[in-house]
């Protein structure tokens, strides 16, 4: 049985790439190496693994690489540094029909 890991790699120029892989070591050294050169960080190394996160199940690692892809830079950026009370505000709904935003609803307090 394989463990899996979601990775969140810093690259040269500053941007972040978010991968899966069943050997975090290999596929580090690979982006380092530059071994794909059809990969986003083959021009925009040496890049630093910034986070990973182990799974037993692939099904889930898929699902959180999915998820991470589609989040915004400042919350990776949170989820990085361990900010969870920031990376808990990010994830709000900012939606001007939300009811905690609504500045012509009351205040329940």
């Amino acid at each position: 049985m394989y463990n899996y890991y979601v990775y969140i790699l810093k690259c040269a120029d500053g941007s972040y790439y978010t991968g899966i892989t069943n050997d975090i070591a290999r596929r580090f050294e690979e982006h380092q190496l530059g071994k794909n050169k059809e990969c986003y960080t083959f021009k925009k190394r040496p890049v630093i693994m910034e986070f990973h996160q182990e799974f037993n199940d692939v099904l889930q690692a898929i699902y959180f690489e999915k998820k991470l892809k589609g989040w915004t830079r400042a919350k990776k950026k949170a989820l990085i540094e361990g900010d969870f009370d920031r990376l808990q505000v990010l994830a709000e709904c900012r939606n001007s029909t939300h009811y905690k935003y609504d500045p012509n609803k009351e205040s329940e307090e």
